[in-house]
């Protein structure tokens, strides 16, 4: 049940163009045991169907600039091939506290944005 429930809402915030990996990776790690690079990989596979129908819903509704889109897929493939490596020659320890500090830095963002939105009203 876990599982369901951990894939349905790394789903919603794919969708939301928010990134279901903030999900789904520590969820592998923690809860299945799954090893960094292990839970990395599976959220690169589970990206690709939750980004094509997100795409899909993005381009019906005309929230995507083709153009901008090509230039940064061109440079997120490039990016890509570097991460992959990147990932694989890295210490899986290491991997993994360079992931938790990203998503520290972000969250510590949001919640730095969400005050200052706040109190500019």
């Amino acid at each position: 049940m876990l599982n369901i429930l951990t894939g349905f809402f790394s789903g919603i915030i794919s969708g939301m163009g928010i990134g279901g990996g903030a999900i789904l990776i520590p969820a592998l790690v923690f809860f299945e045991g799954v090893g960094q690079q292990m839970a990395q990989g599976i959220n690169l596979t589970y990206f690709i169907p939750t980004a094509v129908f997100a795409l899909i819903v993005h381009l019906k509704n005309k929230s995507v600039q083709i153009r901008t889109a090509l230039i940064l897929g061109g440079c997120g493939v490039l990016g890509a091939v570097f991460g992959a490596w990147l990932a694989t020659t890295l210490d899986a320890g290491l991997l993994r506290k360079l992931f938790g500090g990203f998503l520290l830095f972000v969250g510590i963002y949001e919640i730095y944005k969400g005050f200052r939105l706040k109190s500019c009203k």
